[in-house]
């Protein structure tokens, strides 16, 4: 199955809709990641991280159009959440599974 169907109901294309945390867990991954000296995670272990992060955050679904008005979590506490990922993969690479 090509992307385009994947992202597709009947004729409406969906695939423009993306959670909004995706973009900034992707901007503030590389300063938490710094914070841990001795701790270089491989390729699947950041995607590991990744996704755990936005597993713990509430999605915020948006579409080309929509208006940001406030973000309800900070940044702070997407760094915290990025933190917690890091530690649980960390202890749990996907290396050595």
């Amino acid at each position: 199955m090509t992307k385009a169907l994947e992202y597709k109901i009947g004729t409406v294309s969906v695939e423009r809709i993306r959670n909004r945390n995706e973009r900034r867990v992707i901007r503030l991954m590389p300063e938490v990641l710094a914070e841990f000296l001795d701790y270089r995670p491989e390729g699947m272990d950041v995607e590991d991280i990744y996704a755990l992060t936005l597993n713990r955050l509430p999605p915020r679904y948006v579409q080309r159009g929509t208006i940001i008005l406030r973000e309800p979590l900070t940044d702070e506490e997407i760094r915290h959440e990025i933190r917690r990922a890091v530690e649980q993969v960390e202890k749990n690479p996907t290396c050595c599974k």
